[in-house]
């Protein structure tokens, strides 16, 4: 089983440029440790749906932009 996903990851580091937030930040808000995110960021392994709605919330991406960031096509 493929256990990677498909991330748009300069469009998510722009989200997060953008919001100001500390990843520190970020990844106590999501329970996880700064490795794991970064290997979420990196599309090594999956985001959790409570995750992706935690991120999305935190760094208020639009609708459109999740689906771009969390199934981009290619």
């Amino acid at each position: 089983m493929d256990k990677t996903q498909h991330i748009d990851s300069t469009l998510l580091e722009n989200y997060i440029e953008k919001s100001g937030l500390k990843i520190g930040f970020i990844v106590n808000k999501l329970g996880i440790s700064r490795q794991s995110f970064d290997m979420k960021r990196k599309g090594n392994t999956p985001f959790r749906a409570s995750e992706v709605y935690v991120v999305c919330d935190l760094l208020k991406i639009s609708e459109s932009d999740k689906s771009k960031i969390f199934c981009p096509k290619g």
